[in-house]
């Protein structure tokens, strides 16, 4: 592990812990030579399906582009990180247990609106309005009015 404060590549392991969930080890290391101290973390390296793109071009699942297209449909709502976090944990599970080896990107978007219909309503218009492109105010006008229904129910 090469140190970041000075590029050295020798050091020595002071802790080790299991990081959140179990799933990560979390290892406190100290630079052999400028004695800095540094945090790494080891996490299994799970193969993750390509995503096939809506133009046909396919490139590796990115959970970070999820959480940043979640975490816009969500600013100024009442919704923790940590939540958003969790969804796309949940997503990323979901894709690493389908057999498929490519998944479209529709897919992973109706996943995401599912998510964000039953956590919070002004986040999955948000979401759905960008991801279903409405062409014109009668389409988001549509989706609006489907949600009033459901909620007269």
């Amino acid at each position: 592990m090469k140190c970041p404060f000075c590029g050295h590549v020798k050091d020595k392991v002071v802790d080790s812990r299991l990081g959140k969930e179990g799933k990560s080890i979390r290892r406190r290391r100290e630079c052999l030579k400028c004695n800095a101290r540094f945090t790494t973390y080891e996490k299994v390296e799970e193969l993750l399906p390509m995503v096939i793109k809506k133009d046909g071009r396919r490139e590796p699942f990115d959970r970070q582009k999820i959480l940043a297209g979640i975490k816009k449909a969500c600013e100024k709502r009442p919704i923790s990180v940590t939540v958003l976090e969790k969804m796309v944990d949940d997503i990323e599970h979901i894709i690493q247990e389908s057999p498929e080896k490519e998944i479209p990107s529709s897919r992973i978007g109706e996943l995401v609106v599912h998510r964000l219909h039953e956590l919070d309503q002004v986040a999955y218009v948000r979401f759905a309005s960008v991801y279903r492109q409405f062409k014109d105010i009668n389409e988001f006008m549509k989706e609006l009015t489907g949600l009033l229904g459901k909620k007269a129910k």
